[in-house]
C-alpha cells in the first residue's frame, strides 16, 4: 500500500472535485490517499512520509500563465517541499479559451523534474470539474496507481 499526498488549490470548486475524486480512486484501489487545500498546507518537507504527491491547479492566462492564488505560494516554495526521489503528477481544471488552457499542468511537472522528482503519469488537462468527463479522470488515476 502507497500514501499518496494529494493537494489542491481551487477557486471555482472544479480542480477540488477532481482532487477528490482522484483520491476517492485511489483509496478503492487499496492506497491511502490524504487530499488537502494548498491553502491549508506549508511547503516544508511537505511530501514527507509519501510515496507520491499530486498537484492539482487552476490556471488561466493570457499573457502569461496565471496559477490559482492559493496555490503559487507553494509553487514558489516548491524546493522546500522535498519531492527529489518523489513519484508526482499533476492535474488542472481549465478554461480552453485562455491560452494558458491548464498551463499549471506543464509547469509543476517541469519544475518536479526539476528537482529531483519522476513524473508517473501524464498531466491531467479539463475543462469543468469531475463529472464533466469522468473517464479522464479515472484514466489519469488509474495511470497514477499503476506506478504507485
Amino acid at each position: 500500500m502507497s500514501k499518496v499526498l494529494i493537494v489542491y488549490g481551487s477557486s471555482t470548486g472544479n480542480t477540488q472535485s477532481i482532487a477528490e475524486k482522484v483520491g476517492e480512486l485511489i483509496r478503492a484501489a487499496g492506497h491511502e490517499a490524504n487530499v488537502v487545500n494548498a491553502g491549508e498546507v506549508a511547503p516544508d518537507n511537505l511530501t514527507e512520509g509519501y510515496d507520491a504527491a499530486l498537484f492539482g491547479c487552476s490556471a488561466w492566462g493570457e499573457e502569461e500563465l496565471e496559477m490559482q492564488d492559493d496555490f503559487l505560494p507553494l509553487f514558489e516554495a516548491f524546493d522546500k517541499a522535498g519531492l527529489s526521489g518523489r513519484k508526482v503528477a499533476a492535474f488542472a481544471s481549465g478554461d480552453q479559451t485562455y491560452t494558458h488552457f491548464c498551463g499549471a499542468v506543464d509547469a509543476i511537472e517541469e519544475r518536479a523534474r526539476e528537482l529531483g522528482a519522476t513524473v508517473i503519469a501524464d498531466g491531467l488537462k479539463m475543462e469543468g470539474d469531475a463529472t464533466a468527463d469522468p473517464d479522464a479522470v479515472d484514466a489519469f488515476a488509474q495511470a497514477v496507481i499503476k506506478n504507485l
